[in-house]
């Protein structure tokens, strides 16, 4: 382990301490704020639960995202190859990045029947965007003397975007995936915050609410507390697999970063 992860987790460790000392030294209420010994004992408690509920929001996490890869690729390759189709569709996908989540997750519910189908298109709305974007920054950066030079090669447009540009866009397209995978967790959470109550629907989300009005604080933080490490497991797995294929020619993406 390097000394830089050695010192972030010393520092989680040390923070919990200094949370669970605090804790019993001045007397603090358990409603109020939880020690972590007794939030990881409700997450041992009532670990069916929440991780079947952990298991609901990340599935829809995951698919949204994964939606959002296969659609944001492919949309910017069309706004790179025609810039009328850019800036016919472009406005509207800002419309859509810009309007609140939590504004319009209520008229997806009334829409879509399925709250679980209506969860994800909550998540793909809030992941979508960062991945466009930055996937046609990416493209558009290529650089033009390697354009020049496949040109004089005789290369048509199909080949350099095959060979040329999309190589020198996925940097860009990892990086913006990395701020997608937390933003689809985010969008997940809150979809299920607005449609789950309506529903019954059995996320995460849900059972912060459900936590809430049953007054049992320590299974809410816990909630929270699994949404979080969820979210950093994400994030790391999608900072390995662009390690992987960066390492060997791409000096900004290094796993010890």
């Amino acid at each position: 382990m390097s000394n830089k992860k050695t010192h972030s987790l010393l520092a989680v460790i040390f923070i919990f301490v200094v949370w669970e000392i605090s804790f019993h030294v001045f007397n603090m209420k358990w409603y109020l704020l939880p020690p972590p010994s007794m939030i990881f004992e409700s997450i041992i408690h009532n670990a069916y639960l929440l991780f079947s509920s952990l298991a609901t929001t990340l599935r829809i996490a995951i698919s949204a995202l994964l939606l959002s890869v296969l659609i944001s690729f492919n949309l910017a390759i069309i706004f790179y190859l025609s810039r009328f189709v850019e800036r016919s569709i472009m406005p509207i996908t800002v419309t859509l990045q810009v309007t609140p989540i939590i504004a319009i997750a209520p008229l997806i519910s009334i829409w879509v029947s399925s709250s679980e189908l209506a969860t994800l298109i909550c998540a793909f709305l809030v992941a979508f965007f960062p991945l466009l974007t930055n996937t046609m920054s990416g493209l558009k950066s290529t650089e033009k003397n390697h354009l020049e030079l496949v040109r004089l090669y005789g290369a048509n447009k199909f080949q350099i975007l095959r060979y040329v540009v999309i190589p020198s866009a996925l940097p860009y397209f990892l990086s913006g995936l990395k701020v997608s995978s937390g933003l689809a967790l985010i969008g997940a959470v809150v979809g299920e915050f607005v449609i789950g109550p309506i529903s019954g629907h059995s996320g995460l989300a849900y059972r912060i609410i459900e936590s809430g009005y049953q007054l049992d604080i320590p299974k809410m933080f816990a909630s929270v507390f699994l949404i979080s490490i969820s979210g950093i497991i994400l994030f790391n797995l999608i900072r390995l697999i662009s390690f992987l294929i960066l390492r060997k020619w791409h000096s900004s993406f290094q796993l010890s970063d």
